[in-house]
This record gives structure tokens, sequence and C-alpha cells, in this order.
């Protein structure tokens, strides 16, 4: 069902909004530098624009930070009401990415190399709004939860196809992670804190390729 689902889009200005609920997730060499998520995700945005034509709303706003302090208690709420005035302003808005880096034990690297590049292993992350024990969470109501879905799993196998070893397997949790606004929403972990900045952005240029190929109509069917 989630392959027969047509995720491509007809209009791509303005198509995507990137942004990011923990905008301090630093990397191995950015002590004494602004390098952040932050930065990974202008590199990203840039790739999609330039290469692919996509019309793109990067927003940096430190949803993570309170009066200075870093604080992400309430992220996700800051967050959603951030990204509620943009979807609100742009509704031609099909495709929204929350972009992070992992956070992995210090001995372990999230490393491949792709055309002699080595680059940094980039995971999909869906929340279920439904948990085991209790079954399904009515107040984390998600109406597009099976199209994020879909659109993990058809990014994936292009992935495999394309870069195979490039991403790790897609991650389910159970709560939302404001992936309910829109049906293509995703939360993409890019690395992790043992990776490099030029690791993390390197492994920005497969998945641009990944994310025009799925939302140009391509899918790859086993």
């Amino acid at each position: 069902e989630f392959l027969k689902l047509d995720l491509s889009v007809k209009n791509k200005r303005p198509c995507i909004l990137l942004y990011h609920t923990h905008s301090q997730e630093a990397f191995a060499d950015s002590a004494g530098s602004d390098m952040t998520i932050v930065q990974v995700g202008d590199y990203l945005a840039q790739l999609l624009e330039e290469k692919y034509g996509f019309e793109v709303i990067h927003i940096n706003t430190e949803f993570d930070m309170v009066e200075g302090k870093l604080d992400r208690s309430k992220a996700y709420t800051y967050a959603e009401n951030g990204i509620e005035k943009i979807l609100a302003d742009n509704p031609t808005i099909e495709v929204v990415i929350d972009l992070h880096r992992d956070g992995v034990a210090d001995t372990t690297h999230l490393l491949t190399n792709i055309d002699g590049k080595d680059m940094a292993r980039v995971m999909l992350f869906n929340g279920l709004s439904y948990s085991k024990v209790n079954g399904d969470i009515a107040y984390l109501n998600n109406p597009y939860r099976d199209d994020n879905l879909a659109m993990s799993l058809q990014m994936q196998l292009l992935g495999e196809a394309y870069y195979p070893g490039y991403l790790r397997n897609i991650y389910v949790n159970a709560y939302r992670y404001c992936l309910h606004k829109r049906g293509r929403s995703m939360l993409i972990e890019a690395g992790a804190q043992t990776n490099t900045v030029g690791e993390v952005k390197n492994a920005m240029e497969p998945l641009a390729d990944i994310l025009n190929k799925c939302l140009s109509g391509e899918k790859m069917i086993n």
C-alpha cells in the first residue's frame, strides 16, 4: 500500500520547509565554530534549490534555546508553533523536513564512502502516535502518519538501490514529533556527534538526490 502512494509534487515553488527542532546539535569538530546542524541544513537547501529546482524555506529558529540557554523540554512545542505560521502563509508547501543529527555511543562512527567521499550515514525517523502499551495516542493524532511512513519507505528503497549502505534502518517511535502538518513530513537524522561537519555535509548530496527522485515520482519496487 505504501509503495502505491504517489508522493510526487507538481509545483516546486515554494515546496519544501526545512527546520531544526534541535538547532544546537553539533559535531566532532564543531568546537570553536558555529557549525551545527543548521549549517548542514543550509547546504541541503542549497542542493535542493540549485541542483534540483525546488524552492526551499529554511528557517534557523532556535527552538531549543530559552533565554540564551539550551532547553529541549518544550522544543517540539515551540517548533510546532513556529512552523504552523509558515505553513499557513505558504500553502503550497508540500514537504516538511526536521533535520537532526543523532546521538550515539562515543565509540560509534556512522560512516560510509560514496564515489570516494567519506560521509555520515543517515537515518529516517517516524512517529507512530501509537504504543504497544496504550494503543493509539489520541492526543497526538497524526492524520498523515501512513503518508509519512510511505515516504520513508520509498526513500529507503531508493537509497538502497542507488547508494547501498548509506541509509540506516528506518526508526519508529511512539510519539508524533511535529510530523502531523503535511503528508510528506520527515524527521531525518544526519550522522551523529562523532561525525565531522564535512562528513555530514557530504551526506547531504545523496540525500538531496534521493529526495528529488522520490518527489519526482520514482519508485523502487521489490
